[in-house]
């Protein structure tokens, strides 16, 4: 059903950008902007909800807290697209069921999309009743990348490839570079949740010092509010370094498996663009890592090694897609 596969392109694209819009409103400090959830201010927009936002803004003192107009809009923007993508998504699920037959796949996965999705607006919600704690804010992160990896699978399923046996002998390092990918982008994540993106403002070294003094305890306890250890105290810049630190170094291990996965993918002619994919995005990524921390982390760069990581994910998807069903990425004529 050819408007099927393409609902089902569609909430890919999607869920790309609502994963880098929900960055974008992460790092613009603007994920308080509307306080309550869904609505704003109990309103269904910012602007519905102008007299509160101002009031909060009059409390806070200016627009430099949490609370502002431009950064309710952002907040909601990113409400509604995630809204859209919902609403797409079980629209998907129920045309998998209903239709099983004529697409001769099985529903199930994306019936696993929609409670993906289910437990993801919940997070949403918790992360703002909940004022931005680490763990709930990284967890709706992580649930963002699982949904896009998900629809990523669900849309390559949808087509027909030639086969290619020799694909298969790629399982082992896609599988690898998938996991050690999926690790990388939680501690990206953690690192991102406790702002502690320039806690190593230098390169290759933090502070000057290979190993600086770091505080592993307080830095990924995981039960604490954002900025505060777990004894209540206000949390000490040797546990935001410790987690930079470990981003940074796991980072090399993330390099190291996904450019072998990568080698690998390119010496299996069937699949040698998805090897050159894989490649380019870890290269852009890395790049990208290296610039925030030269340039003092600008927004726009910021948000891009969001974006540079979910597109990472992407490609390490579609060569585990093709890996597994030993097949090459060229559509086969009808």
């Amino acid at each position: 059903m050819k408007h099927y596969r393409l609902l089902v392109s569609v909430a890919a694209v999607l869920a790309f950008v609502v994963v880098v819009v929900g960055a974008f409103v992460r790092l613009s400090d603007a994920g308080l902007g509307c306080p309550d959830w869904p609505g704003c201010y109990g309103k269904l927009t910012p602007s519905a909800a102008a007299p509160q936002i101002a009031r909060a803004v009059n409390e806070q003192g200016g627009t430099f807290g949490p609370v502002s107009l431009p950064k309710a809009w952002k907040e909601m923007g990113h409400r509604y697209l995630a809204g859209t993508l919902g609403l797409l998504i079980l629209a998907i699920a129920l045309i998998a069921w209903r239709r099983r037959r004529e697409l001769g796949q099985s529903p199930w996965l994306a019936s696993a999309i929609v409670l993906v999705v289910a437990l993801q607006g919940a997070l949403g919600m918790w992360t703002v009743t909940l004022l931005l704690k680490p763990a709930i804010v990284t967890g709706h992160l992580i649930g963002g990348m699982t949904t896009l990896a998900l629809l990523t699978w669900l849309a390559l399923a949808q087509r027909r490839y030639v086969e290619a046996p020799d694909a298969r002998r790629l399982r082992g390092p896609a599988v690898l570079g998938l996991a050690v990918l999926a690790v990388q982008i939680v501690l990206g994540g953690w690192v991102s949740t406790n702002y502690a993106a320039l806690a190593c403002p230098d390169l290759p070294l933090c502070h000057g010092q290979l190993v600086p003094p770091m505080d592993f305890r307080d830095a990924f306890h995981v039960i604490r509010d954002l900025g505060m250890s777990a004894d209540g105290q206000l949390l000490p810049l040797q546990a935001l370094v410790a987690i930079h630190w470990t981003h940074r170094m796991f980072a090399l291990v993330a390099a190291t498996v996904l450019g072998w996965a990568a080698w690998r993918a390119l010496r299996v002619a069937a699949l040698r663009p998805l090897g050159i994919l894989v490649a380019l995005a870890l290269a852009l990524q890395i790049s990208l890592g290296v610039a925030n921390v030269l340039l003092d982390l600008p927004l726009a760069l910021a948000a891009a090694h969001n974006a540079g990581a979910a597109l990472l994910l992407v490609s390490v998807i579609v060569l585990n897609f093709f890996a597994f069903r030993g097949a090459a990425p060229r559509l086969r004529r009808s």
